[in-house]
């Protein structure tokens, strides 16, 4: 690939919208937790390891379905709106780690040596909670910003949207994280649109693809969109259980 992450950072996937960004100073961002039971996660990856902060973009099941495992079982920071952490609470995850914030606000982590920004997605949020459906908050984005001034977007579950130009002119990250799999979200054609309205980005890889048959957008796909619509961003296709860069 041309495009090329800062040297020490890595990125593994676990499939699904499940990630861990390791920085350049060994900080362990988990991402969207869901490995347990993930049928795209490999059987050797359903333990991230150490963590050191994890971000939750939504409370689908599919997001969040090993957070409160994870968050016990680690201590680590957990960044989402209120009304997941208070679902993490009632779970067993200690508030003490808890980092409550919302759409359009930065935390600083100073400890981490980052900055975490919470952006917009159009998408639902309802959590499972046994036979009910708890109210989640709305869904949102990240945005992660090393003090080395590489950054990146993580789009969570959305549609592609026009404001998306306004996260690249306010942040300038020049990888994104897009889901292309189409029907709950935006599809391989949408997904182009939305690198070309990213205009810092460089470099996508895509997600929320693959993990059940009726999530049929691919990265192919999505590359020939890209092409098709005179774009020039580079598509960064992992497979489950990948670890790229270092």
């Amino acid at each position: 690939m041309s495009f090329e992450l800062p040297a020490g950072l890595t990125i593994t996937w676990f499939g699904h919208a499940t990630f861990l960004v390791q920085t350049p100073g060994s900080k362990r961002i988990l991402i969207d937790p869901w490995l347990t039971e993930n049928p795209s996660t490999p059987p050797d990856k359903k333990d991230p390891g150490a963590v050191d902060l994890m971000l939750i973009t939504h409370g689908h099941s599919d997001h969040i379905g090993d957070a409160a495992a994870v968050a016990g079982k680690t201590g680590c920071t957990v960044a989402a709106v209120p009304e997941i952490l208070g679902y993490l609470g009632s779970k067993g995850a200690d508030p003490k780690t808890f980092s409550p914030m919302n759409k359009g606000g930065t935390v600083r982590f100073e400890t981490l040596g980052l900055s975490v920004t919470m952006t917009m997605a159009f998408h639902t949020g309802g959590i499972n909670n046994g036979d009910t459906v708890l109210y989640g908050g709305e869904p949102g984005g990240f945005v992660v910003t090393l003090d080395s001034g590489f950054a990146f977007y993580f789009a969570g579950d959305t549609c592609a949207f026009s404001d998306m130009a306004l996260i690249a002119e306010l942040y300038r990250p020049s990888l994104a994280f897009l889901p292309i799999g189409d029907r709950f979200t935006m599809g391989p054609r949408e997904a182009a649109k939305a690198a070309a309205l990213l205009s810092t980005v460089r470099a996508v890889v895509p997600m929320h693809f693959g993990t059940f048959p009726l999530l049929t957008g691919t990265p192919e796909a999505f590359q020939s969109e890209i092409v098709a619509a005179g774009g020039v961003t580079e598509v960064l296709s992992l497979t489950p259980g990948q670890t790229v860069g270092g």
